[in-house]
């Protein structure tokens, strides 16, 4: 069993450890400056005023589809993908992706949740926004399948099939959010940037220790 992890593949392939590492910072950036700039608000002001309305549609099948995609980030929803991810990942001989991604989860998730009340908006009057949790699970798992199925490409192709997996599974889960009225649209920037921050972090760790370990 050692040795299978040894031999496995990375969680973060050297050829997409550039473009990780860059989004990695730009996540750092957008969430603090977010967070900072929207800290103990409770009202959609600037950009979130507009794209409210942009971004919630109403009526079916719009809310039909926003509440699937929103189950994915639910408690029981959650728990049903990441076995499938890691049920796939194990099949596939990748050892090192299926950690980087439960662990890459459960930080973000973490992140996520213990930011809400440092940061102290609400929505609604009531429930804490920032960042989503939601968000930041899917950008997380997306991230990590996206460095293991893209990793043996070249970098030009795999670097632009990253950006793109990652920021479609943030966009469509951000944008679910925003319909069903459980965040404005900048606590779903935060938390892709969060899930962008961890991802990298958590890979690479994964891959020192697998290394570092001996049959």
């Amino acid at each position: 069993m050692k040795e299978g992890v040894l031999a496995a593949p990375r969680a973060l392939p050297p050829v997409l450890r550039p473009a990780a590492f860059v989004l990695a910072v730009i996540g750092v950036l957008t969430a603090s400056v977010l967070g900072l700039g929207y800290a103990g608000t409770s009202a959609p002001t600037g950009p979130d005023a507009t794209l409210v309305d942009a971004l919630a549609w109403s009526g079916d099948p719009w809310w039909t589809i926003a509440t699937v995609i929103d189950f994915v980030g639910e408690p029981v929803g959650a728990a049903l993908t990441l076995i499938l991810f890691s049920g796939l990942c194990l099949y596939s001989r990748r050892p090192r992706t299926a950690v980087t991604g439960v662990v890459a989860v459960l930080v973000t998730v973490g992140l996520t949740s213990g930011l809400k009340p440092l940061t102290g908006r609400y929505i609604h009057g009531e429930f804490l926004s920032y960042p989503s949790g939601h968000t930041g699970f899917v950008a997380a798992l997306a991230f990590t399948a996206a460095l293991g199925a893209f990793g043996g490409l070249r970098r030009g192709p795999a670097t632009a099939l990253l950006v793109v997996v990652v920021f479609a599974a943030g966009t469509a889960m951000g944008w679910a959010q925003v319909t069903m009225g459980a965040h404005y649209p900048t606590d779903t920037l935060g938390g892709l940037g969060v899930a962008l921050a961890v991802v990298p972090a958590v890979a690479s760790l994964t891959d020192r220790v697998s290394a570092r370990r001996t049959p």
